[in-house]
C-alpha cells in the first residue's frame, strides 16, 4: 500500500491501536513531554517512501523555541498564531 488511505479500515484501526501501545512505552521509558503525529500522503505532502508509515514524535519541553502551532509549522504562515479565547 503506497499509503494511509490506501489501507482497509481493520488495517487503519491497527494502526492507531499501534500508536496508543508504543506512544506509553516512549512515555515510560523516555519521559517525554508530548507527541507530535504526522502521515506524509504523496509527494507533495513530503512523502518520500510510498509504503503506508506514520511518525510518532516525542516532544520536550524546550526542544524548540516556540512549540505554538506544532505540525503547523510545514505551512509558515500558519505557524505562528495565537489561540483564540473560548
Amino acid at each position: 500500500m503506497d499509503n494511509y488511505f490506501d489501507l482497509t479500515f481493520r488495517e487503519q484501526s491497527a494502526c492507531v491501536f499501534m500508536l496508543n501501545y508504543v506512544k506509553e512505552l516512549l512515555q515510560k521509558k523516555f519521559k517525554t513531554d508530548g507527541f507530535n503525529i504526522g502521515i506524509n500522503i504523496g509527494t507533495i505532502a513530503g512523502q518520500t517512501i510510498h509504503h503506508a508509515h506514520i511518525h510518532l514524535i516525542p516532544r520536550y519541553r524546550g526542544d524548540v523555541d516556540n512549540p505554538i502551532g506544532g505540525v503547523r509549522g510545514v505551512v509558515p504562515e500558519k505557524k505562528d498564531y495565537t489561540p483564540s479565547e473560548k
